[in-house]
Parts: structure tokens; C-alpha cells; sequence
């Protein structure tokens, strides 16, 4: 069925009957003198006609629209045609000589109420095309982040009776252990005691004989014998054996609050960081007109090569993923040897897994993090913050300490792969620095200043070596900072907008440089000399909280986020970036 032109949306595909009396065909164009809709054929027939050829007709799209018949409130005659500029009102023509409005300009009234009709439109289809649609892609993302909300509290409730559990059952060996040393302490007191018992009885047996003895002497008839004893030591008693009190042991039950139960299973924080606003894309410009003219077709044509060229610099193919047991979350990964994976949380779990995901070692460092890296030699080294020290772990699973930090705590480590030398961030009061030992452990370098004195770190979180023997380092709350082998800065990183975060830090084998901002929620991708070259792994990329970086043999880079224990494989394919073109 045919729809009338008032019945029928300015965007919409149905069918239109042409205006003509007796023409059922569909109409395609719009007579704006005569305000009628027309079909080909009625149009040609309309242009030839003498009378009407200077009309203009035009795509239906494009009509002008109706003017809708308003009487005149000072006129009731008249109908309001015109738009007093000045006074931004409609009136008739009679209204044009009145006091009020001599002297005015005015305007065909129909000619503002098309242009107000066709605003009306494109904000139709501004909403239609973009408010709404953009809402409604929010509200899925929000949907995601309440699954991705929810699987992330799971898993940190799986964590919490994991590690109850954990902490259960060395509360139960350590108990046993316990009850078997008071029985051992114990026995040992009742052969004390036994021993004490024995001798006094043997005292005993001894007073008696030594009673028959006197009773022997006091017959008549020894009278010789008893005066002889008289004269020797025979009485003479031996004293009473001497006999200690045990002493038992105390135990001394521990004090516990609530606090120290909740540092031994494990705290839940909540990250100081400011949530970030989703991002909106940005709205195309909404045009009601059927054709573009030249000047948009160039404009267009422009826009559409820089978001070509712009798009060019990366692409991510994700290769694989791997569940790391015994962490909560993935703050510092290492790649071993024989495809052995180091990985590490907050909390200074430190966990070895294999590539089918088997935990073969655990180890619970101290002082956070449990920053770590693969020697030469395969051994993996990492620090503790607390004791100032770093420990070596042999492939034999032997630990030892390795080398002693002084006064400053070690945080960031990396071993170099051009020469083996160790890189260490440090802090000590507020200050920090980075210092180089060589294979052995011996100090050969510290890096604290830049060539005009000033600081160059806060917190070196984490720290790499690029393939030029520049030393990067990831200061939290500051910038990438790079220095060249020498010690002497090259350039520091602040990121892409008003707010920068890095975490992770690695480089690959084309020099570029790695880093994860904890901000942005992204993988940031810089050259050999700083400039930023493009973003990776966005939350659209399914990896939603990258903090941990690491690239193996084959160039693939390895992420860990926050927030869960998975490690996420991924190969990165880059290309020369492409700026527009300008004639400028």
C-alpha cells in the first residue's frame, strides 16, 4: 500500500505515490514551487511544460518542505508567510507596514521553516545513526565488564580458599611438629624423672640393710662385735641422693588480630588508579543530501587516507594462552629455558609452570613483586626487597644468595643478553638509581643522574636492555626513561595524553620498545629512539589489563595482566607508519 507524503519518514524506504492526478507510479522527485511530489516521467512532462519549465524540481530527498497555513493573531485574514529577521517572529504581509515592524527585513518564511524542517532531520539522524547505536555499544560493554567484573571476583575468591587452604595445612604440620616435640621433651623429663625414683629406692634398700646391721649389734652376746663397729665408720650413714624439680616448658600462645590472620592469607587491594571513561568514537558528520559536492567528495576522500594511513602501523594475531597456577595476578614474566615460564605476583608468589600449565616450582619471596630474570646460564635470579639481597636459583632448584645490595632495596632486575652483566633498580629514602654488576656479582656501574645533574628515576620499576645496549627502565608515575650504555640520557617517554602509567617493559629484536600503561590499559610501541609508533593489545583485543611484558626467541610477546593468572601469547606484526599527505 502507498503511503501519503505526510505518513512517510524523511529516511525511510517505502513507497511514495507520485502526486500527479491518475499517476500510481512512485515518486522519485519533489516540485518545490508547486509543492508536489513527482515520478520520472511527470517530471519531464512538468519541465517541458511552458508554464512550469522554471520550476524547481529537485531529488525528493532535497524538497523543500510544506509551509504549514497559520492565520495572522493581528490579521485573522492573512496568513503568515514571511519572518521578521529583527524581531525573529512570522507575519503576514499586512503585518510588514504596521508601526512594529517598520523599517524590518524579512525573509519567505517558508524558505526558514524548510531550513529549520531539514536541522530537525539531521538531528533525527544524528541520533539514529550515531547517539543511539553508540549507547547501545556502551550498555554491551558494560554488560562485558560486568561478566569480566564478575569472573575476576571469582577467581579472587578460588584465590582466598586456595591459599586458606594452604595456610590450613601448615597450621596442621606445624602443629604436628609441635605435639611431637613436647612428647620428646617430655619423655626425656620422665627418664629424669625415673632415674631420681630408681636412686631413692636403691637409698631405701640400702637404710634398711643398714637397720638389720644395727639390730644385729645390739644383741648381748655381740657386746665385743658392737664395741669394735663402735670405733670404725660404719656409722656412718650415707647422706639422702640428691634429687632436682623438672622444669617444664611454656608455651606461650600467640596474640593474633584480625590483621595479622589477613596478611597471612593474603589482602585484597583495590588499584589507586582513577577509572578511565570508555572511549566514544568520535561522529561522522550526518549529511540529509542525496549527492556530496566536489568540495565534501575531497574533504571526504582526505579523511578517509589519513584513517587509512593511520591504521597501517600494527596488527596483533593472537597465538595462544596460558593459565599460570599459584598467582593471582601476572606482574613480572621471565622465559626460561626448554619453554619453561617464570612468572610472578604482588603478593611474591614466584611460580615456574611448564607449557602445559604445570606449577614445578613455588617459591614466596619478600618485599613484593618478586621481580625476577633468566641468566645466561639459564639460572633465574630475583630480588628481595626486604632482606637487600639477590638470590640465585640454580636449574637444580639449589637457592642461594647471590649478591648483598647494602642499604638500598632491590626492586627491578634484567639480564643483559649482549654480555650477561645484571641491571638493578634500586631505592634507598626516597632516592633511586640503577646499578650494573657483571656476570659475578661485582659492581661495576651506577646510573643516579642525568649529565646536569638531575634525577633521573623515582621508582624504577621495572627495567630491560635494548638491542643498541641502551639501558630502559619503566619509572612508575614518571616516564619510560632511556639512558645509552654509558649512563648518559637519551630521551624519556611520558606517553600519549594527560595521564601515563608504565608498568612492564621490554624490547624486541627490531629495537622497538614494549610498555604496558596501567592508564590507557594498553601496550604502548615505541622505536629505537623513543617515538611513539603505535597503541597494542587494546581491552577490544581481549586483553584488558596488561602489566607484564616479555619476548621469547621467535619475536612473540608474551603479556600478563592484572587481575588474573593468565598469560596471553600474541605475534605483532609492524610496519613503516604512514602520515598524510599535505600540501601545506
Amino acid at each position: 500500500m502507498a503511503l501519503s507524503e505526510s505518513q512517510v519518514p524523511p529516511d525511510a524506504q517505502h513507497y511514495l505515490v507520485c502526486g500527479t492526478e491518475d499517476c500510481e507510479r512512485n515518486c522519485q522527485f519533489y516540485c518545490n514551487d508547486c509543492h508536489q511530489p513527482m515520478c520520472e516521467q511527470c517530471r519531464d512532462e512538468h519541465q517541458k511544460n511552458t508554464k512550469t519549465k522554471s520550476h524547481e524540481v529537485v531529488p525528493y530527498k532535497q524538497r523543500k518542505r510544506t509551509l504549514p497555513v497559520e492565520q495572522c493573531k493581528i490579521h485573522p485574514t492573512k496568513e503568515m508567510v514571511l519572518l521578521c529577521e529583527e524581531c525573529q517572529i512570522p507575519i503576514c504581509y499586512k503585518c510588514t507596514a504596521t508601526k512594529e515592524h517598520r523599517g524590518h527585513a524579512f525573509t519567505d518564511l517558508e524558505i526558514n521553516f524548510d531550513e529549520k524542517v531539514s536541522l530537525c532531520h539531521e538531528e533525527i539522524a544524528k541520533i539514529r545513526n550515531y547517539f543511539e547505536p553508540t549507547s547501545q555499544d556502551l550498555k554491551k560493554e558494560i554488560a562485558g565488564d560486568v561478566t569480566e567484573i564478575k569472573k575476576i571476583m571469582d577467581g579472587i575468591r578460588t584465590s582466598m580458599k586456595t591459599e586458606a587452604e594452604a595456610v590450613k595445612k601448615l597450621v596442621d604440620t606445624v602443629t604436628s611438629e609441635n605435639i611431637k616435640q613436647v612428647g620428646k621433651i617430655e619423655q626425656s623429663l620422665l627418664e629424669t624423672l625415673n632415674g631420681q625414683n630408681q636412686e631413692i629406692d636403691d637409698y631405701i634398700t640400702y637404710l634398711n640393710d643398714l637397720i638389720k646391721t644395727f639390730y644385729g649389734y645390739l644383741s648381748p652376746s655381740n657386746i665385743e662385735q658392737i664395741t669394735s663397729a663402735l670405733k670404725s665408720e660404719s656409722f656412718i650413714i650415707r647422706p639422702i641422693p640428691e634429687t632436682s624439680k623438672p622444669v617444664p616448658p611454656v608455651f606461650t600462645a600467640c596474640q593474633h588480630s584480625k590483621e595479622d590472620v589477613a596478611k597471612l592469607l593474603g589482602i585484597i587491594t583495590v588499584p589507586n588508579n582513577k577509572p578511565e571513561n570508555k572511549k566514544i568514537k568520535p561522529m561522522e558528520t550526518v549529511s540529509t543530501q542525496l549527492k556530496p559536492t566536489e568540495k565534501q567528495r575531497k574533504q571526504d576522500k582526505e579523511k578517509s587516507y589519513v584513517k587509512q594511513t593511520l591504521s597501517l602501523s600494527s596488527s596483533v594475531t593472537k597465538v595462544r594462552e596460558y593459565t599460570a597456577p599459584g598467582v593471582c595476578s601476572v606482574f613480572n614474566i621471565s622465559m626460561g629455558k626448554s619453554g619453561r615460564l617464570w612468572v610472578s605476583d604482588d603478593d611474591g608468589n614466584l611460580v615456574q609452570i611448564d607449557l602445559q600449565e604445570n606449577q614445578l616450582q613455588k617459591i614466596q619471596t619478600s618485599g613484593g613483586f618478586g621481580y625476577h630474570t633468566v641468566t645466561q646460564d639459564g639460572d633465574l635470579i630475583y630480588t628481595d626487597r626486604k632482606n637487600k639481597v639477590i638470590n640465585r636459583i640454580t636449574p637444580d632448584n639449589t637457592i642461594t644468595e647471590f649478591i648483598k645490595t647494602g642499604n638500598w632495596e632491590p626492586l627491578s632486575i634484567h639480564s643483559s643478553h649482549i654480555n650477561g652483566d645484571i641491571l638493578v633498580g634500586m631505592m634507598k629514602g626516597g632516592k633511586a638509581k640503577v646499578t650494573r654488576y657483571n656476570k659475578t656479582g661485582t659492581e661495576i656501574q651506577n646510573i643516579q643522574r642525568d649529565n646536569k645533574g638531575q634525577v633521573l628515576y623515582r621508582t624504577p620499576h621495572y627495567i630491560t636492555e635494548n638491542i643498541n645496549g641502551d639501558v630502559c627502565v619503566s619509572d612508575w608515575g614518571n616516564a619510560v626513561v632511556v639512558v645509552d650504555k654509558s649512563g648518559q640520557h637519551r630521551f624519556s617517554y611520558t606517553g600519549q595524553g594527560s595521564e601515563f602509567g608504565p608498568y612492564g617493559i621490554c624490547t624486541d629484536v627490531l629495537g622497538h620498545i614494549l610498555v604496558c600503561d596501567v592508564m590507557s590499559k594498553t601496550v604502548h610501541l615505541l622505536d629505537q629512539d623513543g617515538q611513539f609508533l603505535s597503541l597494542l593489545l587494546t581491552p577490544q583485543q581481549g586483553v584488558k589489563y596488561p602489566c607484564s611484558v616479555c619476548v621469547d626467541d621467535e619475536n612473540n610477546l608474551w603479556v600478563g595482566q592484572y587481575g588474573t593468572n593468565t598469560v596471553t601469547v600474541v605475534q605483532v606484526s609492524t610496519v613503516n607508519i604512514l602520515y598524510p599527505y599535505s600540501n601545506s
